[in-house]
């Protein structure tokens, strides 16, 4: 199996970095089941992120025709939208970014990115995952109408707003769309993908390994639904 980790300008690295160690344990732990690279709509380039000018190399072009797991980022920068005053962080706001989160996912939808989330999402060999406000980039291109998914709890409004079934959970299993909520959800998202794919014994394996348990119950639409909450 392989996973492309989607980079775009602005991205928020953790959600890049924190999937891309767990499924690359993931595959060492399994001698190589899994593979895992950084791609990007336009192919290999330098990709500046939304936090201090960080900047990650994808290797290659996003292949939506390729079997396996596309897992698209959220971007990092400031909350609220263009014309409110930026709020202000425990640093003072000295590491506040130029960018508003709102724009620079916004600005994804002027590149050739959407069309590609649509093709893998049409694809069967295909399961999307995303990490914190990349639902919120297949929800901006019209991709995710009538899908149970989650983001950052800012944002899930945001997602119902899009006709979107919002959940309130740390990942949201919706078969071959895999949510996640917060910026740290995709170690959860990441180690529930190894699970997924290749079983509970890597799974736990990784997660001894990065000594992170974790966190909640997946999401599913299945089962009785919760009388009185």
């Amino acid at each position: 199996m392989h996973a492309q980790i989607v980079l775009f300008d602005g991205f928020d690295p953790l959600d890049v970095i924190a999937p891309y160690e767990v499924l690359y344990a993931g595959g060492t732990a399994s001698e190589g089941r899994l593979s895992v690279e950084l791609v990007s709509a336009e192919g290999p380039r330098e990709v500046v992120g939304g936090t201090g000018g960080l900047a990650l190399r994808a290797t290659s072009a996003l292949d939506p025709a390729r079997a396996g797991l596309v897992v698209v980022p959220g971007a990092s920068g400031r909350a609220g939208e263009p014309g409110q005053a930026p709020e202000r962080g425990a640093d003072g706001g000295k590491g506040r970014q130029d960018e508003y989160i709102s724009v620079l996912l916004g600005r994804t939808l002027e590149t050739g990115l959407p069309a590609l989330l649509k093709e893998a999402m049409d694809n069967p060999r295909v399961t999307v995952a995303t990490v914190c406000g990349g639902s919120l980039v297949l929800a901006m291109a019209g991709l995710l109408e009538g899908r149970c998914a989650t983001t950052h709890h800012q944002g899930l409004d945001l997602l119902g707003a899009a006709g979107v079934r919002a959940v309130s959970a740390r990942v949201v299993d919706d078969g071959d769309l895999v949510t996640g909520a917060g910026v740290t959800s995709g170690l959860d998202l990441g180690l529930y993908l190894l699970e997924r794919e290749l079983g509970p014994r890597i799974a736990h394996a990784v997660e001894e390994l990065f000594a992170h348990e974790r966190r909640g119950t997946v999401w599913r639409d299945h089962g009785l639904v919760p009388a009185g909450f």
